[in-house]
């Protein structure tokens, strides 16, 4: 059987398969209309006579989101608190902004209805529900030709008969339902309600995206989705909750960096994802990081998802003059069309073109030769703004990459120096088709001692999809006083959701050598908003301190904690594809490896630098830069003052300050 990751992306879908004891790589141009028809496009190249072990990570959740391209969809919940998902909270990103206008909401107004019921913050059932109110809300839905609908009742979370009732009723009607005690089983309403809402509008699209795939698989087939927590479900279990998948590209990086780091001793890592529009980063310290509180769109998140920032810089990100005639660079993207200048049809500069001006970008070797940029209407478009903006164009160009960096560096201290660690102490792991054109710019200015650039880092995402486990997380609002004789307690407490986790374990029907299950708590001091995430064992009250005094700087030992929620993780260890390891060669790469050299600007000189081609790189090897490495999916530039060399297992190892 075939092992096949796949991830799909605006331009292109990535497909990273193991055949025949060797790893290959594939790229089909996406079908935004159908993404499904590029997935099995090119899965239908690679299979052959063979089955195939399908692991996706898709954007058609995320998509359906920020393009507001969802399903019809209602909102329901207690009559009077129908508009609880538009008030939110009080806290304003822009708060000083005088002209600020709310966008409009994905549920409109005549879409959230109420019902007479009411359950009390015991779980007692104050007014139960009446089968005529719920026949006047069918009738409502079937006239305004809803297709989908979210359910979400105050404290359904202790007792959730109301929207049982509901949903059972509804699903008979023919409607798509999700009801949020099976999303997120918690406290607070709002956020609650929102996730229910998202994972709402998106389930018609997404059930028939993942059915249209599995539609045209053979039998003999196995397919699987990667979560937005890094982890796999089956195709069935992302149907039924797609919020779960709607940073699932992304995830899949992350996943794949923990595991090659840990294969070759790096536990401690800085992820940096640099795509056509957008850079991703995360920070491992022995673990993936996992977050309760992400957004997408504006809407909190509240499944668990991995910990990762994003800002708007990639090679397709616009550089412009602002009112002020100061540069800025993005969040504007050229995207795959027009593109970037050099593609031959946009008319704006891009980060992608800067480092095509300044030779770090190899145009006989983009994409392996097979798609081709045009340098020379790159320089006239240089030559056009550097006078109209009144900036020399190699400044101009080394401009546009340095703010670009200086974006990309507030994002890495947002999640290492803001909570707490030090750069200097890890390791960047680089990977996306821009990221190795920037990395060791950007681990100077972080004082970051290493870059680490996996093999065939442009696809690497769908790479670490096929590393991934099932994982599923359960969660429980209990609200209870926190100090260690509550031990046995919240132990007791954990047995139902342990059950409810093997259960559902071996219903997703993907082979697991082994269970683990892992126990966390929500903590904060009495009087506080919002909780921090602990592992749970008998020091859970130090482990609480000792995170908030990391992340905020004080701890109050006097204060009484307060336990919010419990969580498990349920994680089904699954067989991982092997990593193989290069020929060995001698320190200095062979001849055949060198392709010749190019004129590279480094801080406004020229540079006579050689270029190598990556995939003739033995282990042993050490380049001393300037030094640009071309590859398939990717191009590396290693600046004057740095070195790298080969390990085992083909991986670039760069020393950014020698």
């Amino acid at each position: 059987m075939i092992k096949v990751g796949v991830d799909t992306g605006g331009t292109f879908t990535d497909f990273v398969f193991y055949k025949e004891g060797k790893w290959n790589i594939l790229k089909v141009l996406s079908t935004p209309h159908n993404p499904a028809e590029a997935v099995l496009e090119g899965i239908s190249r690679i299979r052959g006579e063979e089955s195939c072990d399908i692991t996706h990570g898709s954007t058609v959740a995320t998509n359906a989101v920020l393009e507001r391209k969802g399903a019809k969809t209602a909102f329901i919940t207690n009559r009077g608190f129908e508009n609880l998902i538009h008030i939110g909270r009080q806290s304003r990103k822009r708060l000083y902004d005088l002209f600020y206008k709310r966008g409009e909401h994905i549920i409109p107004e005549n879409l959230r209805l109420g019902i007479e019921c009411r359950i009390n913050a015991k779980g007692e059932i104050v007014q139960d529900i009446t089968d005529a109110d719920i026949d006047r809300i069918i009738k409502i839905l079937k006239d305004k030709n809803v297709e989908s609908v979210a359910v979400s009742f105050l404290f359904s979370f202790l007792n959730p008969e109301h929207e049982k009732v509901v949903k059972k009723r509804l699903s008979d009607e023919g409607f798509y339902v999700s009801a949020s005690h099976e999303i997120v089983p918690e406290f607070r309403e709002y956020e609650r309600s929102i996730t229910t809402v998202i994972n709402s509008y998106v389930m018609p699209k997404m059930s028939e995206y993942l059915s249209d795939i599995q539609s045209n698989l053979l039998e003999k087939d196995s397919f699987r989705i990667i979560q937005s927590s890094g982890g796999v479900i089956s195709p069935e279990t992302a149907k039924r909750e797609p919020v779960r998948t709607v940073l699932s590209g992304p995830a899949g990086g992350v996943v794949g960096a923990f595991y090659i780091g840990r294969m070759i001793g790096k536990d401690k890592l800085i992820t940096f994802d640099m795509g056509g529009t957008s850079t991703d980063v995360s920070l491992i310290d022995g673990k993936i990081p996992f977050t309760t509180e992400a957004e997408i769109s504006d809407f909190p998140i509240k499944v668990p998802m991995i910990e990762i920032h994003t800002v708007g810089a990639g090679g397709g990100s616009i550089a412009y003059m602002d009112e002020g005639g100061a540069l800025r660079v993005g969040p504007e993207s050229a995207g795959a069309d027009p593109g970037p200048v050099c593609y031959g049809k946009g008319e704006k500069l891009t980060v992608t073109d800067a480092n095509l001006y300044l030779g770090r970008l190899i145009p006989e070797f983009f994409l392996g030769g097979n798609m081709k940029i045009d340098k020379n209407r790159v320089k006239d478009f240089f030559n056009y703004y550097s006078n109209r903006w009144k900036i020399d164009s190699r400044k101009l160009a080394e401009g546009i990459i340095s703010i670009a960096n200086t974006k990309m560096e507030r994002a890495v201290k947002k999640i290492s120096i803001e909570r707490g660690y030090d750069p200097r102490k890890l390791s960047l792991f680089t990977y996306g088709g821009a990221g190795g054109m920037h990395a060791v710019f950007l681990a100077r200015m972080l004082e970051i001692p290493e870059v680490i650039v996996p093999k065939n880092p442009g696809i690497f995402s769908a790479f670490g999809m096929l590393l991934s486990d099932i994982i599923k997380d359960y969660s429980l609002t209990v609200m209870l006083r926190g100090d260690n004789s509550e031990y046995k307690h919240i132990q007791k407490l954990f047995f139902v959701l342990e059950e409810k986790a093997i259960s559902d374990m071996k219903n997703e029907k993907i082979s697991i050598k082994e269970i683990k299950l892992e126990h966390y708590l929500d903590v904060r001091y009495q009087g506080q908003s919002f909780e921090l995430v602990v592992p749970f064992d008998r020091n859970f009250v130090e482990h609480f301190h000792r995170l908030h005094e990391k992340n905020y700087g004080y701890r109050i030992e006097d204060r009484e904690i307060e336990i919010v929620n419990i969580r498990l993780r349920a994680v089904g260890v699954t067989e991982k594809p092997e990593i193989e390891k290069i020929e060995e060669g001698k320190n200095t790469p062979s001849k055949d490896a060198l392709i010749g050299k190019k004129k590279v600007i480094f801080d406004g000189k020229d540079y006579d630098t050689p270029v190598f081609i990556r995939e003739k790189l033995l282990a042993g090897n050490t380049i001393k830069g300037p030094a640009v490495i071309v590859e398939y999916s990717s191009t590396t530039v290693i600046p004057p003052g740095s070195h790298l060399h080969i390990d085992i297992y083909g991986n670039m190892i760069i020393d950014t300050f020698v």
